[in-house]
């Protein structure tokens, strides 16, 4: 595959993107030397940065499979990044057939190419808008083609909302798709923090994301947490992602903290209910 197969045109390739960074990370081909510059300088700076991505895979698969298993059919991919091996219609489809998907992302680089891959399937599409704004998200003319919004729905937000700084008000934005579904929908959250890590290690992995169109803002556990409000978190709630409902014991790493993000899953009901939120 050459890079006109799928970089639209006018395409900067010599700024890493995170989405590029992420998709070379897990082994995918669609990065620019720029991108795996700044995942190797990463991985120097931060020698557990390719199993705490990998942890951050898993989690999802994990969640997908959980959430339709609860009945859910509809899925919006926030932030979704470059299509690989193990994409949320794949993944969501091993346990229902009939799931439909919607994928959302900023990079056109990233939308070229997941419409490609996406090409004839007519409940997985993917489309050009911005996390941030959930009413032109949710009023777009191909998601409301795909998904009823009447339905539930699982907003998947994996590794998104530390690309957004407090100044852009993520609890707000979380609220927002909140407040726009019905009962019965689900969220999937996963986000990057620096609790238990060496500050000057974090500081240096955030000062390298800097270059980048979208630097990131670890958070604590308190913090994401505060992001989850009005959301009932299944259990155990708001976790290292490993600790996450893992497939089996043997999963279960020794030394948790040393996967650098926390992951929960939450349900939508006429009333929620607290859980704690376990560290």
């Amino acid at each position: 595959m050459t890079i006109g197969d799928w970089v639209p045109d006018g395409t900067k390739t010599e700024r890493p993107n995170a989405a590029r960074v992420y998709d070379y990370y897990l082994g995918g081909s669609h990065n620019f030397e720029a991108d795996r510059e700044m995942a190797r300088r990463a991985i120097a700076l931060w020698p557990d940065v390719p199993k705490i991505i990998r942890a951050n895979r898993a989690f999802l698969h994990r969640a997908i499979r959980f959430i339709a298993a609860q009945g859910v059919r509809q899925f919006i991919d926030l932030g979704s990044g470059m299509p690989t091996v193990g994409s949320v219609h794949e993944v969501a489809r091993s346990v229902a057939r009939d799931a439909r998907v919607v994928y959302v992302d900023i990079d056109p680089v990233v939308v070229a190419h997941a419409r490609m891959i996406l090409d004839g399937d007519e409940n997985a599409v993917v489309i050009n808008a911005d996390l941030a704004d959930a009413g032109a998200v949710l009023g777009h003319p191909e998601l409301r083609r795909v998904l009823d919004l009447r339905e539930p729905v699982a907003v998947l937000m994996i590794a998104v909302l530390h690309f957004v700084s407090d100044d852009h008000r993520p609890a707000q934005i979380v609220a927002a798709y909140r407040d726009a579904l019905a009962p019965g929908s689900y969220i999937a959250v996963t986000h990057a923090t620096q609790d238990g890590q060496r500050p000057e290690q974090a500081s240096e992995h955030r000062e390298l994301y800097a270059r980048t169109a979208t630097p990131m803002t670890m958070r604590s556990h308190d913090e994401i947490g505060r992001l989850l409000a009005g959301w009932d978190l299944a259990e155990p709630g708001l976790v290292r992602m490993p600790l996450w409902r893992p497939d089996s014991v043997e999963e279960l790493p020794q030394r948790p903290e040393e996967f650098a993000g926390y992951g929960a899953v939450g349900r939508l009901a006429a009333k929620s209910r607290s859980v704690t939120l376990q560290r």
